[in-house]
């Protein structure tokens, strides 16, 4: 049988292996079991998360690309997680993410941001940043980061990034669809299998993928995009290895109250982040008097979080903000009675509570979680017919919340590729055309990825010469205003 791409079908292939077998046998075919005459689609994108519902609310936007046939193919019940209009505001999930000015331009541009439920987003003007051992801080908000040789820009923006669901970004974007029309989408819908097409009377469709559905449907792709995770099936059929590491860290996640009226009644807020040797903990604000934590932390520790009560679950947050490294690690120690022994600590132990954040007065039930962190990215973006973004071609480490800004950038670089294409009568799936979406976001990714892969090791050495030159580089950073004006720019997209 010729060599194709089927799920479960290599568990345990190597992507190198895979590459030697497709280059001996080129020649892949239509399974045998598939009698279905192939529908032909322009792009036929693969997940339905916001990197790919961007990319088709783009496309069809736009009247240079509208007229293009396009299918959206997602594993999940699209409908069963979409944010509902009547969403209480005490009530957040755990799953939200920081969106930079960038992004969120690149979601008006598109038609979604009209769309997101606005109560549910929280803009924040500033991020307090600092060495949990050392205690050396930076501050970045745009205020602080000016100065006579840097003034502020015309309509420069003064919010660093915004706060929101997951789920509201999602469900902005699937309206934005639906006021758009014109997609094909396959919800609730698993892809079996891909696998390159034959010649026909009509058309060359050799080099075309061709999926074929769960629900017994086959699509022929011109340009098949994977926007289906890190395990991306799009990636392992276009043999495109991706390279990285396990940090050996996991990310708790937690939606938290705040004591008194959190966030709610300032103008101008704060987001904070302390670097602990095991990873950096942050509380960033929601509406309200809500917050979201990402504590990065061992996989033993993340364990031990997750099965405290809650009221020793709020203690040990409270506590990863204000007690020392050699006191957070006695408390991991414990199994249980961690709210007792905080408040013991807590009594003498001097802080300033004016340069931390508000204390958490309770954890929203059910919102404790964690994953794996992982670096992995692909060697190219690109091949003949297929294109990746978002989490199929990169993932990185959750300290600078880059993530799915870094998804957002893919889709409107692909978009504009895609558009250029079309304009100048190039064939949209060819190597040539997809050349420009991969010289312009590989770079880009790749120095994010390394950026957040270095601070990550840095901060990880708890004592030594290296803590005291870190210390002094932050001090430093904060102290120069044009030089944290650019990693502000950097951060916030380009803004």
């Amino acid at each position: 049988m010729p060599p194709r791409f089927q799920l479960g079908a290599h568990r345990g292939v190597s992507p190198t292996n895979f590459i030697i077998r497709c280059r001996v046998r080129p020649q892949r075919r239509f399974a045998s079991s598939s009698t279905e005459t192939p529908e032909i689609y322009d792009v036929v994108c693969v997940g339905g998360g916001p990197a790919g519902l961007s990319l088709l609310a783009g496309l069809k936007a736009s009247p240079a690309t509208n007229g293009l046939k396009v299918a959206l193919i997602e594993g999940q019940d699209l409908q069963k997680n979409r944010l509902q209009k009547d969403a209480s505001l005490e009530s957040f999930s755990n799953r939200c993410s920081s969106l930079t000015p960038a992004s969120v331009k690149n979601l008006q541009e598109i038609g979604a941001w009209r769309h997101v439920h606005a109560s549910r987003v929280q803009p924040y003007q500033e991020m307090q940043v600092w060495d949990g051992v050392s205690d050396a801080r930076i501050s970045f908000d745009w205020e602080s980061a000016r100065t006579p040789f840097i003034p502020r820009k015309p309509n420069q923006p003064t919010t660093i990034a915004y706060m929101i669901e997951n789920a509201n970004t999602t469900t902005a974007l699937l309206s934005r669809l639906e006021e758009l029309g014109g997609v094909d989408i396959f919800s609730a819908t698993k892809v079996d299998s891909i696998e390159l097409g034959t010649d026909t009377q009509q058309l060359d469709m050799s080099s075309w993928p061709i999926v074929s559905l769960s629900n017994g449907k086959t699509l022929a792709a011109r340009l098949l995009v994977g926007a289906d995770g890190a395990n991306s099936p799009v990636r392992t059929f276009a043999g495109i290895p991706s390279r990285g590491f396990d940090y050996n860290r996991h990310g708790v996640v937690a939606s938290l109250q705040l004591t008194g009226p959190g966030w709610g009644g300032l103008e101008h807020k704060i987001a904070y982040q302390r670097f602990l040797p095991t990873g950096p903990i942050a509380m960033l604000p929601l509406p309200g008097n809500m917050a979201t934590l990402v504590w990065s932390t061992t996989p033993e520790r993340a364990a031990i979080l997750k099965s405290l009560s809650s009221n020793d679950f709020v203690a040990m947050v409270n506590a990863a903000f204000r007690l020392s490294t050699t006191d957070l690690e006695y408390l991991h120690t414990l199994s249980s009675g961690q709210e007792e022994e905080i408040a013991w600590r807590e009594k003498h132990t001097p802080t300033n509570e004016r340069s931390l954040p508000q204390r958490v007065s309770s954890v929203q039930a059910g919102t404790v979680a964690s994953f794996p962190l992982r670096m992995r990215h692909a060697d190219t973006y690109t091949g003949e017919r297929v294109a990746l973004v978002g989490d199929a071609a990169h993932t990185i480490h959750p300290l600078a919340g880059q993530g799915l800004n870094q998804g957002q950038g893919d889709a409107a670089a692909l978009f504009r590729t895609i558009s250029h294409a079309v304009s100048t009568g190039q064939d949209i799936g060819s190597t040539l055309a997809l050349e420009s979406y991969n010289e312009e976001r590989y770079a880009e990714n790749n120095a994010m990825l390394g950026v957040c892969d270095k601070l990550h090791r840095l901060y990880s050495v708890e004592s030594g010469p290296l803590v005291g030159l870190r210390s002094l580089g932050l001090r430093a950073v904060d102290a120069v205003g044009p030089l944290k004006g650019f990693f502000m720019g950097r951060a916030a997209g380009g803004a």
